[in-house]
């Protein structure tokens, strides 16, 4: 059995990036489940299925193979065997991996591959539902969370550096309705595990965060 980290919280906190930090101090595999969630979206996207349509998305669902592959210490997203690991970035389609991400046909297709990396390898996994629905016996549970606004100006600049200019006010509305829908889903919403560590990062640097989280799992080994 492998020793398990979940982490979850709100988009924008910085969870892939704190996560993939800690994972690397502590020689564990990093398993982002936003991105398989943002290759399906991109899937749905590119076949033009209409968001509200939640049978045609779990339907088109069943139709991708997701998987994630480590190349010179770099992740790798494979949709249907092509690297989208940069595609997946673009704002729009991190909206639709929060409008799939709601479809219980979706979570389903990815819950087994998602438990079984956990089962055979020390991870640390990040998402929305991770300590409570995924893996809800993992040896530490963490909710990483920072201010909309603090999310929005990270994200906002983020998107600049790639030559993306979205407007912050844009960002900011994107942040606050991508919380609301992942708050209020009807499967698996996002929210604290009861035994889950709290952890506000809207005054930490990335590397004061992933030191925190390092911490944690050394305290529980």
């Amino acid at each position: 059995m492998g020793f398990n980290i979940a982490i979850d919280g709100p988009a924008g906190a910085g969870k892939s990036t704190i996560a993939k930090l800690a994972a690397s101090e502590l020689s564990y595999i990093y398993v982002d489940t936003g991105a398989m969630y943002r290759a399906i979206g991109l899937y749905v996207y590119r076949k033009h299925v209409p968001e509200e349509d939640t049978n045609a998305i779990g339907e088109t669902a069943k139709e991708t193979e997701v998987s994630i592959r480590y190349i010179d210490g770099e992740r790798h997203v494979y949709l249907n065997g092509e690297d989208v690991s940069e595609e997946i970035r673009k704002e729009h389609i991190g909206h639709m991996a929060s409008v799939v991400g709601a479809v219980p046909a979706v979570r389903e297709h990815l819950l087994s591959l998602q438990r079984q990396i956990a089962q055979e390898n020390d991870i640390i996994m990040d998402g929305r539902d991770i300590g409570t629905c995924i893996l809800p016996n993992a040896d530490v549970k963490i909710f990483l969370t920072a201010s909309a606004e603090e999310r929005a100006r990270r994200r906002y600049l983020e998107l600049q550096s790639k030559g993306d200019n979205t407007p912050y006010d844009v960002v900011l509305a994107d942040i606050k309705e991508r919380d609301y829908r992942d708050t209020h889903r009807d499967i698996a919403p996002l929210k604290q595990a009861e035994d889950a560590v709290y952890l506000d990062t809207s005054n930490m640097t990335i590397e004061e965060a992933a030191a925190k989280v390092v911490e944690l799992a050394k305290a529980a080994r």
